[in-house]
């Protein structure tokens, strides 16, 4: 995997209103948005942060994933 693009591992950091997920040379590759009012959230069509959390954790192990099919 050293030729990645991407290099693993991947993180996730929450900056408030997303999860980021970077790779292991801070390179942000995917914003997950949340909203954890609950009429807010509806009406943005925004997922609650448990849910963002989750989708961005999943992410984040996609190179090990990836890894594991090879």
């Amino acid at each position: 995997m050293k030729g990645r693009r991407f290099p693993p591992p991947w993180s996730v950091e929450d900056l408030g209103a997303a999860f980021v997920v970077k790779d292991s040379a801070r390179h942000k590759l995917a914003y997950v948005y949340y909203e954890e009012e609950p009429g807010r959230r509806s009406a943005a069509k925004l997922l609650s942060k448990d849910e963002a959390r989750r989708s961005a954790a999943n992410i984040a192990k996609l190179p090990q994933l990836l890894t594991k099919t090879s």
